[in-house]
């Protein structure tokens, strides 16, 4: 039987299918700029593993089940302030520049991000939910391939409520890879339409993301523009991260 390959192209996509459930579909969480980079950066320079949290409030909450954990993450793309947070400062932003081994080696990190950690809240029922970006996308795809389930549903994080070119874009390079990796596959139109946007772009993968909202966002900041180029390094981490039933984010094996 052929893997059926959806994708889920803005929020709205995974907001109505988490109102249901994702079933026995295998899920795979898409936040190129920044959030699943964080993460993969973070397991990858040694860190315990990442509990996300929707709000803020919920964050600050969740420190109290987790000893020595580091608070994480943005609003407006920068890092949450005491003002924000009603008189805590977070430890760490959303860039993963930050996330050296000296800072996050053996620590439970708490994050909450605009819409990344939304995304892989809504995907909680999926038979099991994978955080990918391009930093490890070739290890996401060789897991996918070894998965006994008959659909694949990538979720693409998006901009507040809208689609994120970039996420579309790792959403389609993963179709691309997997159209190699598996021998019986089927794309459903939104991950065919996934995939010719990467085969377009992927010749010039920066230009075309730095020209995006969030990367023009990003580039117009001169603390944080490098974070475009980090992200896109392709499969500099070979790992596989998995949201735990215990709502923790771990490097997998």
């Amino acid at each position: 039987m052929a893997v059926k390959i959806e994708v889920d192209l803005s929020p709205a996509d995974y907001q109505a299918r988490a109102a249901t459930g994702f079933g026995n579909a295998v899920c795979v969480v898409f936040d190129i700029l920044r959030a699943t980079s964080v993460m993969v950066t973070g397991l990858a320079n040694g860190a315990a593993g990442f509990v996300p949290a929707a709000e803020i409030p919920e964050a600050l909450a969740l420190r109290s089940q987790h000893r020595n954990a580091l608070l994480a993450g943005e609003r407006n793309g920068l890092r949450i302030t005491a003002a924000q947070s009603g008189g805590v400062e977070f430890d760490l932003g959303n860039s993963p520049r930050e996330y050296t081994r000296d800072q996050v080696a053996g620590r439970i990190i708490i994050s909450t991000t605009t819409n990344g950690t939304r995304a892989l809240r809504a995907g909680v029922t999926a038979q099991s939910v994978a955080v990918a970006s391009f930093l490890n996308l070739n290890a996401t795809a060789d897991w996918l391939a070894q998965q006994p389930t008959a659909q694949v549903i990538l979720v693409c994080a998006g901009t507040a409520e809208f689609p994120a070119l970039e996420d579309i874009l790792g959403a389609g390079a993963l179709c691309e890879l997997l159209v190699r990796k598996l021998a019986k596959i089927q794309l459903l139109d939104s991950a065919e339409t996934a995939r010719r946007v990467y085969c377009e772009a992927r010749l010039d993968l920066f230009g075309v993301i730095s020209r995006s909202q969030n990367g023009r966002r990003l580039m117009a900041n001169v603390e944080l523009r490098d974070d475009v180029e980090f992200c896109l390094q392709r499969d500099s981490c070979n790992l596989v991260a998995l949201l735990g039933a215990d709502g923790v984010i771990r490097r997998s094996g």
